[in-house]
């Protein structure tokens, strides 16, 4: 079962993709994402388990209700991240849809952040 879930969500942000930036770690620092918003799209416990430093925590599926409560200015620049980039590919697209116009997605997710590069630290 869990691969069926895997694979309907690896399909859902391959499509996601076609309409979103990805933006590996080394390009956070161009201009435009400088000050981004870091907006972590996981679940409850593995942001517990690590995230990046000052990220917001906002799971993937409570985006649509509550990102206008949590990031009301829709011209703010996001960073959505996830584990391994399709949750936040995902999220990325929605927030879009939503209207947020700064958007990108951290290819890789936390598994190819490099903080080093990214002027940021995993806290």
């Amino acid at each position: 079962m869990a691969n069926v879930n895997y694979a309907s969500i690896l399909d859902h942000a391959n499509d996601a993709r076609t309409r979103i930036r990805e933006v590996t770690s080394d390009e956070l620092g161009e201009p435009g994402l400088n000050g981004a918003v870091f907006l972590d799209v996981r679940e409850e416990v593995e942001f517990r388990s690590g995230h990046i430093a000052d990220a917001i925590h906002l799971p993937r599926l409570e985006i649509k209700e509550r990102i206008s409560a949590v990031i009301p200015d829709k011209t703010t620049p996001i960073v959505a991240y996830c584990a391994i980039g399709h949750r936040s590919a995902i999220a990325a697209d929605t927030l879009q849809e939503l209207g947020y116009q700064n958007v990108v997605s951290l290819k890789g997710g936390l598994k190819d952040y490099t903080p080093a590069a990214a002027s940021r630290k995993v806290a």
